[in-house]
């Protein structure tokens, strides 16, 4: 009996060693899963991937970061107390890059989808995303969207914007040649320079751009696309969940207290109503 009770006693004692020794591990993994928005505010710095060819959101003018979002990230660093840094990559490079986890989020700002929501988790809309055309001033060929059948238009590749625009195409007795481009600023040259004859994006993109070179491009009205909106986007992992609510608090927090209202006047010329969350996307 005595035999029995001090193996008993040595098994309690290695099973007691076990249990410590994984609750050390658990807390040194939880340790190195350290959440991103615990790393940012470790760090000091939110890094941010985007695009900078996607006026007004993000674009170069005199050689730097111009646009509303770097306005929206500085209101957002202030409120998390880090600063933000932006990473220029062309459009198909960016969300791979998130998921390659090379930065904390996506500023694009990107259409809410059904299949991005699927893949990824959006903020709270920041702007109407409705798709429009973009003609060159004066062109009285095209007084309507449907006046782009069995003319050649671009839009950007890897973008919800091409792919309204192909849904658009199949409604037309004649389709669309679409050429695509990599991004919307070669298909704002293309279509100064005659070599297309419209451009199909987002109505903010398209109002701005209008708005800022008048004598050269106008916006066909109504927009064609589906109801959607713009949201910027971050991962689904559980590590980037506190990040993305910190944010979404932000946004909501701008859009009530009249922020964002501002700079959606300032950038667009309008402001825009947007829900404070999109729970089912229109597309």
């Amino acid at each position: 009996m005595k035999t029995l009770t001090r193996r008993s006693a040595v098994t309690n004692a290695l099973r007691v060693a076990a249990l410590g020794a994984v609750a050390s591990l658990a807390l040194s993994g939880a340790a190195l899963a350290e959440d991103l928005l615990a790393k940012a505010k470790a760090k000091g710095e939110l890094t941010v991937g985007t695009e900078l060819q996607f006026a007004p959101f993000d674009f170069v003018e005199d050689g730097k970061q111009s646009g509303m979002n770097k306005e929206i990230f500085a209101e957002i660093g202030k409120e998390l107390g880090v600063k933000v840094t932006f990473l220029d990559l062309p459009w198909p490079s960016v969300l791979p890059g998130l998921e390659a986890g090379k930065f904390d989020m996506v500023a694009g700002p990107a259409t809410i989808t059904k299949a991005r929501m699927e893949r990824y988790r959006f903020t709270s809309p920041i702007a109407n995303a409705t798709v429009a055309i973009l003609k060159k001033k004066g062109d009285a060929s095209i007084t309507k969207p449907e006046d782009i059948a069995g003319k050649k238009v671009g839009s950007a590749k890897a973008t919800a914007q091409l792919a309204q625009l192909q849904e658009f195409s199949k409604t037309l007795p004649t389709p669309p040649t679409i050429q695509e481009y990599v991004d919307f600023s070669q298909s704002y040259a293309d279509l100064g320079a005659g070599r297309i004859v419209a451009v199909a994006n987002s109505l903010p993109n398209i109002a701005y751009l209008a708005k800022t070179k008048p004598d050269v491009f106008e916006v066909v009205e109504p927009p064609f696309g589906k109801p959607v909106y713009f949201g910027f986007i971050g991962s689904k992992s559980e590590d980037a969940k506190s990040l993305m609510d910190a944010v979404d608090a932000v946004l909501i927090k701008m859009k009530h207290d009249g922020r964002l209202a501002a700079l959606q006047k300032k950038w667009f010329g309008t402001e825009m109503s947007t829900p404070d969350q999109v729970t089912e996307a229109s597309f």
